[in-house]
């Protein structure tokens, strides 16, 4: 984009400091729901954040998206090329400048000609001896001998691009000088790897005055010998693993052509060292593998090093993306590389992917556990369980459209009385007694107007409501997780939690689980379970937990809701040892509903959620209801949670 100017000395272009200021944020409430919903259905919340990072968002593509590409642009570069492209310039050049000459000797009558004739049809076979074997030529021809001029090039210009990119257009029309300064910067290059080699203290001064005189060569720019070395030696392992790839016969012609690349021997001489130095300062370099080109396009010696450096860094991106090595982190993807390959679209949904994962660590939505595990913030939980309370809400409504509406004031029911507001208070102005109050006023001190002051408004009073102690008892045998019911009863727990925790924050909430064993736990413990193969399904040591919970608070309205999908199978013994038999033993339907009884007297009705269609499950709920006074509800998996929460709502109004 080319800067435009605007009045006043104003301008616009591309923006080039830091991230783009009117680049859309990362949308961290979408980011969230999916790792919660992952963390809900087993995952850990690390394995749930890389998740989302492979799987992407609505407008990034995610980090599989992006490998993918990269697989398909290394796919289409060996289906699309091979590796014989010199080798077939060179038998190009060489058949037309031997057409050529015999062209021009054809007519000349004369011994000299039919010799010259007699040279030619007793060259080798092979392009390379015969190109070796014409060096001392006497061209007739000016086309042959320019042609056979253009081979010499073409074999400087392509050894030289194997070995430093970009040298191939700058040898374009390289002259006997070009040449010899060529070959000057190759031994000044290596006498100054052989001084690193041998630890000269004076390396840095050496390097200096070799990039001072030879720098053009190195669009790189170097800052010292090492970078020198890494840059040299990339490259030189690309030309290598190149080779490696040609056939042998291929390989023994290159070389031998080599000899002639500028007319000029010393120059692959040069190389050969410059190689075998760079492979012993960089042993770590691919030097030995291969790769198969299968397609139709032929690449020259500089084009094929470039083509196997650009598979290398497209094996590199990959395992970047991949982040399965120790230590991995978005900040490690060479985005100018990827950029490269892929385009500015690959670099923009990087940085994208990147950014949403510094803004989920930065904003305290994870934080470590105390055995160093990383687990969801309470912060993070927070937000999912506005959304799962969001989409209940909804769903209960049975419409969209509807405005939300929250009571405003403190919780509490209207007593019929007022009283003067004081400072923080929340309860609704009396009207008609405020207006009443501000009238009185302006008469008795003689105003014509009526003002209202601060002094005159009153408030409807309320009186506290009647808390509630309550009992989520969530059913986590395997046949939760083996039917699809592990993630809405998770997400159903998750709305109760914050529809309480937020609304009626005087209530008491205990989340109670219930396999072989029951247990009492937090949200974030509850949100992060995983399903494990149990057998049993103790409602028994549940309800007794439960009816601990209420009796704790003696002074509060007991609520109980059970959700489950599976009759009673184990129960507790005295000893603390869980007793499991299918079918359930009558001992542990007994003592089951023996603690449905103890419930009953406490004034709690149990509520069950019945998920499944098993007829003895059905049996043993509907007596559960009768013997509590409460009753059985049948939803569907989408409507587990409105009907919990509906539930909740309609005993506590109660």
């Amino acid at each position: 984009m080319t800067a435009v100017p605007l009045p006043d000395g104003y301008s616009y272009g591309p923006f080039h400091d830091g991230p783009d200021p009117l680049a859309p944020p990362a949308d961290l409430h979408d980011a969230l729901d999916e790792i919660g919903r992952d963390v809900m259905a087993g995952s850990s919340p690390r394995a749930a954040l890389e998740e989302l990072l492979r799987r992407g968002t609505d407008r990034t593509s995610g980090l599989d998206e992006l490998t993918r590409r990269l697989w398909q642009r290394r796919s289409q570069i060996q289906r699309r090329n091979n590796l014989d492209g010199t080798l077939q310039e060179v038998q190009r050049l060489l058949q037309d400048a031997l057409e050529a000459e015999r062209r021009e000797l054809f007519p000349d009558p004369d011994d000299d000609a039919r010799f010259r004739e007699a040279q030619l049809d007793a060259l080798p076979p092979g392009t390379a001896a015969a190109v070796n074997e014409l060096s001392e030529y006497d061209w007739r021809s000016e086309q042959g001998r320019e042609n056979y001029q253009k081979i010499r090039d073409l074999l400087g210009q392509e050894l030289m691009e194997s070995r430093f990119q970009g040298m191939k257009q700058a040898l374009q029309n390289a002259g006997p000088e070009d040449v010899e300064r060529i070959n000057e910067m190759l031994s000044d290059l290596n006498d100054l790897l052989s001084a690193h080699a041998r630890g000269a203290e004076d390396i840095q001064e050496r390097f200096d005055d070799f990039m001072g005189k030879h720098g053009e060569y190195f669009p790189e720019n170097p800052q010292n010998v090492e970078e020198l070395i890494d840059a040299l030696a990339a490259r030189s392992a690309a030309a290598q693993r190149m080779l490696n790839s040609m056939s042998a016969e291929q390989r023994a012609e290159l070389a031998e052509l080599t000899q002639q690349a500028f007319g000029d021997p010393r120059l692959a001489e040069q190389l050969s060292n410059l190689d075998a130095q760079l492979r012993a300062a960089r042993p770590g370099e691919d030097w030995t593998s291969s790769e198969r080109f299968r397609g139709k396009n032929p690449l020259g010696m500089g084009e094929g090093a470039q083509a196997m450096a650009d598979l290398a860094e497209l094996d590199a991106l990959a395992e970047q993306l991949g982040q399965s090595y120790p230590g991995a982190s978005l900040d490690d993807i060479d985005l100018e590389a990827l950029e490269s390959q892929l385009g500015k679209d690959a670099g923009v949904d990087a940085r994208r992917l990147s950014e949403l994962e510094r803004e989920l660590r930065r904003q305290g939505l994870f934080e470590r556990a105390a055995d160093g595990s990383l687990r969801l913030s309470p912060k993070a939980l927070r937000r999912l369980g506005e959304t799962a309370l969001s989409d209940i809400v909804n769903a209960l409504r049975g419409k969209s459209g509807d405005r939300e509406t929250e009571s405003a004031g403190a919780a509490g029911e209207p007593t019929g009385a007022s009283r003067p507001w004081r400072f923080g208070d929340m309860q609704p102005w009396d009207v008609p007694r405020t207006i009443r109050n501000a009238v009185l006023r302006s008469v008795s001190v003689g105003e014509s107007a009526v003002r209202l002051d601060v002094e005159d408004v009153e408030v409807v009073e309320t009186e506290h409501r009647s808390r509630a102690a309550v009992a989520l008892l969530v059913d986590t045998s395997w046949s939760m997780v083996s039917e699809g019911r592990w993630l809405p009863m998770k997400r159903t727990a998750l709305a109760l939690h914050q529809l309480i925790t937020t609304r009626f924050r005087n209530d008491a909430l205990q989340l109670i689980t219930f396999g072989r064993y029951a247990t009492s736990m937090e949200l974030p413990e509850l949100v992060g379970l995983e399903g494990a193969w149990e057998q049993g399904t103790n409602a028994h040591h549940a309800l007794l937990l439960a009816g601990r919970h209420l009796r704790r608070h003696p002074d509060a309205q007991p609520v109980v809701l059970m959700v489950t999908d599976g009759e009673p199978t184990a129960h507790l013994e005295p000893d603390g040892e869980a007793v499991f038999d299918y079918p359930p033993q009558p001992q542990t339907l007994h003592k089951t509903l023996s603690e449905v009884d103890r419930l009953a007297k406490l004034g709690a009705s149990v509520t069950v959620f019945r998920l499944g269609d098993d007829p003895r499950l059905t049996a043993f709920v509907d007596v559960i209801a009768r013997r509590s006074g409460g009753r059985v509800v049948a939803p569907d998996l989408d409507g587990l949670g409105a009907a919990v929460v509906g539930d909740y709502l309609r005993t506590r109004r109660r």
